[in-house]
This record gives structure tokens, sequence and C-alpha cells, in this order.
């Protein structure tokens, strides 16, 4: 078993399976990396494009090749040097799968009943499948007859707890042993054939006992190396008795764009912004209201059952949870609520009503049903609220709209990164792009120059919309994004855009459509994409290549487990899923100045990590002279083995010049693995970033 030095993230499909991986063992291990990290493999819906609706916990998904096709590949693999990365999907599986069918017919009694978190009602789970013009007799038809079922209309929400607010996906109770290993049982065979060297858990805030989950997993798997999808926000940091290496890098992707985003921006966009969309500057009051949205919307019968288990009224359950500033609370039933969580559930209470008490109280010291119910809720309201609902409403810079986020807060310091750096895990993975960003990390680089260009930007903004305008609410954002993702088709434009009014809810949602709007919306995306709108991005792609670079050199050489998401060592100018999950073309060749760089920069430090010991120290680096803001440095191991240096904020740095600003490098000879010039000493930035804005060094007597 070897842990992971670096991983590539690779979406299967059903044109992509494990024989297509296996074509690219050489080019991945050409690339640097030391592990693929696969998609979920197990047999999942038919024609799935994401695996995330898995059917089959017993069988490796036939439509990637199978359990032959998978050990084939893993062979290919290990010829080179290459290990592999699962995807695990514990909390939810689709609700077509034979087991909760078995459920349907025989009900509370079935041998399978206990694998779903259902609610029964008079020993019948309700189905959310009728809707206005639905024959109930022909929606019957899918499902037992007779059976232990009874359909309801689809707004009233299902007899078991979901997936967010998706009913095709059913909770599953893995805290249960007998759940535990019947759901684990391909992966658990594949680590003992030593096929898999690491693990990625999907949204273990889901769990009733993410604790207990990462325990019993690092208990049958031998410690293998694990990260968990948590999205932590702020200074909120993994608790330290959760048996994992780490997350899988949301807060270091944050941190990194943070430092090209240029604070002195924040003024003036948000000024354009709530000009340009009669938002309010404040958007901790769009996100409080999104959240008490979408919980009327989606939530209704997860805070029933809260309120329910807590003794309290639905009312109260919501306004707490629509309070709840992270998306949990890790308290575990028949223990003191750790001190941290007693803050923040008090904290969320003081701006509540008083009719939140009981439940404050239930929530921290009550029964276990209390408690994990309204752990369980805290999670959906979260990413529905906030990701799926306020980022797309207050965007005054979209760069800051990310997966876990906080898009009031413009630019970071070098000393506010090396800190965060310094509290680490070693072993957590760290990325700039993943299947769920709303934005791909060169799409942001783009973005984060607008910080260093407002008055420009506006002016910009103001000439477009003389010529087209559509929704105040949305034009704006489709500005941003138009720019930053050109060229884009009218095609993937229109569906961009389309899920973000969608996702928006203020003109249109998933569940309240408008053909009328939406023709609209598409007339503008046609009419948007002809615009010149790429003469913008032309003049700020310097600066854009500065900060892609640099971002790119911070997160592969900063402490933690680098991941490559598919394509993105060279540019990728996605949006949110499914623009993002595309299909690649394999080998990547480069077609631009900007893709060579960024090919040679992945390349050279993902090769220079397979060199240096995952928890090497982390030194940070300051440089001295005028221009020194513009700098973020620091050295890798406990005799320095590397230093990494990128630019910042690049715009003002034009202005200004290096001019006599230098930086003082540690004892020893260094080669620039980027430029192929050798330094020592006290090295003026002029010179050691003069081929590109980031430089890569490696101490030569090594």
């Amino acid at each position: 078993m070897s842990r992971p030095i670096s991983t590539y993230r690779l979406q299967l499909t059903p044109d992509f399976g494990f024989a297509q991986v296996a074509d690219l063992a050489g080019y991945l291990r050409d690339l640097g990396v030391t592990h693929v990290y696969l998609s979920p493999i197990l047999q999942a819906v038919p024609g799935s494009r994401h695996g995330y609706d898995v059917t089959d916990h017993s069988r490796v998904r036939e439509e990637f090749g199978g359990a032959q096709g998978f050990r084939e590949m893993a062979q290919r693999l290990a010829a080179h040097d290459l290990g592999i990365v699962l995807d695990l999907v514990p909390n939810h599986m689709n609700t077509e799968n034979e087991r909760f069918m078995a459920v349907l017919r025989e009900g509370p009694g079935s041998p399978y009943a206990r694998w779903f978190d259902i609610e029964w009602d008079g020993g019948k789970v309700a189905l959310p499948v009728l809707g206005d013009d639905t024959d109930p007799a022909e929606a019957e038809r899918g499902y037992p007859q007779p059976g232990y079922h009874k359909l309801v209309d689809w707004r009233e929400g299902p007899g078991y707890r979901r997936f967010f607010d998706v009913s095709t996906l059913i909770g599953l109770r893995v805290e249960d042993p007998e759940v535990f290993f019947a759901t684990h049982e391909v992966i658990f065979w594949l680590l003992d054939e030593g096929l898999v060297d690491g693990l990625r858990i999907d949204h273990p805030d889901g769990l009733a006992d993410p604790r207990g989950y990462l325990e019993a997993l690092r208990a049958r798997t031998g410690g293998v190396w694990t990260v968990v999808e948590k999205i932590l926000i702020g200074a909120e940091r993994l608790p330290g008795d959760w048996a994992c290496d780490g997350t899988t890098g949301y807060e270091a992707l944050n941190r990194v764009n943070g430092l090209f985003v240029d604070p002195e921006g924040k003024a003036p966009l948000v000024e354009l912004f709530t000009r340009l969309t009669g938002e309010p500057e404040d958007y901790h009051a769009v996100m409080a209201r999104a959240k008490r949205e979408v919980i009327d919307l989606f939530f209704g019968p997860e805070v029933r059952r809260l309120a329910r288990a807590a003794s309290c009224t639905p009312e109260a359950a919501a306004e707490l949870l629509a309070a709840m500033p992270v998306y949990r609370a890790y308290v575990v039933p028949g223990e003191p609520p750790p001190r941290r969580s007693v803050e923040i559930v008090e904290q969320a209470a003081a701006a509540c009503s008083p009719a939140v008490r009981p439940l404050v109280q239930q929530a921290l010291y009550g029964s276990p049903e209390a408690i994990i119910r309204f752990q369980q809720a805290c999670g959906p309201v979260m990413a529905k609220g906030v990701e799926d609902t306020a980022l797309y409403r207050w965007f005054p810079l979209s760069c800051l709209n990310e997966v876990g986020g906080e898009p009031d807060l413009f630019g970071l310091s070098a000393e506010e990164f090396h800190a965060f750096c310094a509290s680490m895990p070693p072993h957590s993975m760290t990325t700039l792009s993943t299947h769920d960003t709303k934005r791909s990390e060169d799409v942001r680089a783009r973005l984060s120059v607008l910080s260093e260009l407002p008055e420009e930007w506006a002016e910009a903004v103001a000439g477009w919309s003389a010529e087209l305008s559509f929704d105040r609410h949305l034009d704006y954002l489709a500005w941003q994004n138009l720019m930053a993702a050109w060229p884009i088709s009218a095609e993937r434009f229109t569906d961009y855009l389309l899920k973000a009014a969608r996702e928006a809810k203020t003109a249109i949602s998933w569940i309240r459509p408008d053909p009328g709007y939406e023709q609209r919306l598409r007339a503008f995306a046609e009419a948007a994409v002809r615009l010149d709108v790429g003469a913008f991005t032309r003049r700020i792609d310097p600066y854009a290549m500065s900060n892609s670079l640099g971002a790119k050199l911070v997160q592969l050489m900063m402490p933690g487990v680098p991941d490559v998401y598919q394509g993105n060592e060279m540019t990728d100018f996605s949006l949110v899923d499914p623009d993002n999950r595309r299909p690649v073309s394999f080998p990547r060749e480069p077609a631009t100045e900007w893709d060579a760089a960024k090919l040679l920069v992945t390349t050279q430090a993902l090769r220079l990590r397979r060199r240096l010991e995952p928890a090497a120290a982390y030194t940070p680096m300051s440089a001295e002279g005028d221009a020194a803001e513009h700098v973020i440095a620091f050295a890798r191991g406990d005799r320095p083995a590397a230093v990494a240096v990128a630019t910042r904020l690049p715009v003002r740095l034009a202005r200004r010049g290096w001019g006599a600003t230098t930086l003082t490098l540690p004892p020893g000879h260094w080669r620039d693995l980027l430029a192929g010039g050798r330094h020592t000493g006290r090295v003026p930035l002029a010179h050691l970033l003069g081929t590109y804005p980031v430089a890569l060094l490696e101490r030569h007597d090594l």
C-alpha cells in the first residue's frame, strides 16, 4: 500500500471506462502524478455520467469494464508505478435498486429494511412521485402490487432521508455493521488485493455518525489513506477525532484563490454589483433569506421529522437551521458536546426568536434521534441555501463564489496563507478545480484580475449592457462568466445561464419553469456571444495567466496531497457541472503559450513533489523591497530542498515594477526548473521571475 503524493482526478462515464484510463498510464506517469483518482466505480443507474447514483454495491460497474476490466486497468497502471484512489458514496444510493424494491414488497419485516433510513407511516413508506398531471394508476405500475408504500405528491417529500432534496437518492444506514460491510464489500476486496491505495468519502455530513463510520473504515482497511468531502467554512477545521487524513481540499482552494484577489477592489465591485442588480450590500442578509426560502421550498419533511424528534415546532426547527453557519455541529449522542459546537449552536440561536431554545437543548444534549436529525439537516440547508441559491444571487466578484467560499471576503494576505499552511494536516488533499466547483481555476484566474481593474471592468460592462440586456438579477453574472470563459459557444453559455437562473430562484427555478423567460434567456445568450467581449478577455489575459500559473504552483507545492482535475494541467475554461465534466482529449497538447507554460509548471512541480517527503517542512519566505507584497514564496523540506515563488496582483505590479525587490534564498545552490537559471544568495525578483511569473527552485547539491 503506497500513500499518494499527488493525484489526477478522472471522470468515468459509459464512454470513458477502465480501458481508456489504462491507456493514459504513460501520459500520467510522465506528468508526474503518483495516483489516478477515479469517480465512483460501483454499478449505477444505466447511462449515469457521474456514478453517485449507485444501484448495486456488490458489482463493479459493467459499463466501465466490470471487475475484470478494473483488474486489468490496475495492472497496467501499476506497471507505470501508478496507484488508484477510489471515490465512495456511503450516504445514499438510487431508489431504483433491488433491495429497496424488496422493502416495498415486504415492508418493515424485510431483511433489507434496516438498510434505509425510512420513516414508516402506518406501515408504509411515502413515495413522492405524483404531480399535477400524473395518473396515479400509471405511476403505481412501477412498484410492487400490493406493497408497503403509498404514492404522494412530490411536494410532500419522501418518507425517507434523502440526499439534499433529491428524492431518487435514498439515505443509507451505514452505522449498522451489516449495512456497512454489505455496501463496502467490493471496496474491501479491492483493497485486500492491493489494487487500491486510497479512498475519498463523499458527503460524510449526511451520515448519522461520521466519526464512527471513519473509525470502522480505518479498522477494516488498516489505515488506508482517506480524505473526506467536507466543506469547512471560515476558520472551521476538521474534527481532530475523525479517523482520516484530511479533506478533499475546498478550504485550500479558497485560500489559494484569495491570494490573487486585490482587497482594494471590494468597495468598487460591490458598488457596481448593487447598482446593477438591486441586491443589498450585505451578503449575510441574502444568505439568510436564501436559506429560509429553501427550507420552505424543499425541506418540509426533514423539518417536521426533526421537530418531532426534538419536541419543538416546525417553525422553530426551520428558524434555527436557517441560522446555522456550518454544515455540521459535530455533536455525538451520549457525549458532552464539544465547546466549539456549543458556541456555534448558541450563536445561531442568538439570532433567532426564543422559540428555538427547546431545540437548542435537544440538539446539544437531547436524545440520539434529535441530535442526529439536527446534524443531518444542517448540511442540506447549507448546500441548497448557500451553494445553490445565495451564491447565484450575490456575486460582486464571482471567483469568490466557490464551494465553501465567502463571497464578501476579498483577498488573503501572504501571512494569512502561511498561517493556514502551518495548520494543515500533512496528507490532506489540495485542489483548484473539481467536478463540483462553480468555475474552473482558469476562469477564476481571469475573474481575479477584475479586483485590480474595477473601473475598467465597469466601463466594459456598461458598454455591453447598452447593447444588450435581459434580467438585472442575472446580467452581471452573465457578463462575468462570458468574459472569463471566453470563447464559449452559445449552447454552453445558454446552459450555464439556465442553471444559474434556476439556482437563483428569483425568476424561475427547477420546480417553477417559465417557458417564455427561458426563451428570452436563450436569445440573450445567443446575442451575447456575438458581442466582442473577447477584446476585454484578451486585454487581461497576460495578468490572468500570471494568476493561473501562480495559483497552480502554490497549490502543487504547498502542504498536502495535490490533485489535478482532468485536463487542468493546461488551460480549462469550464463553468459549473455538467460543463466541467465534458470529455477531455488525451494526451493534452499545448495550443497556446499559456497552455505550454501551465503544463510545464504542472509537470515540474509534480515531478519535484515525487522527490520530496509528503510531510516535508513548510517554511514561509518574505521578499524585501517596494514590491514585496506581490510575492508569495515558501521553502519545502527541513534542509530546504525546494523553493516556490509566485507573483500576486500582477496589474498593480506592472504599474510599479519590481525595482530593487529581492528574495533571499536558503543556503545552497539553486536551479530554476522552469527557466533553467542557477541562483544563490539574495536574488532580484526581476531576474528570478524574468521568463515566467513563477519560479520553482531545487537544490542543485541534493
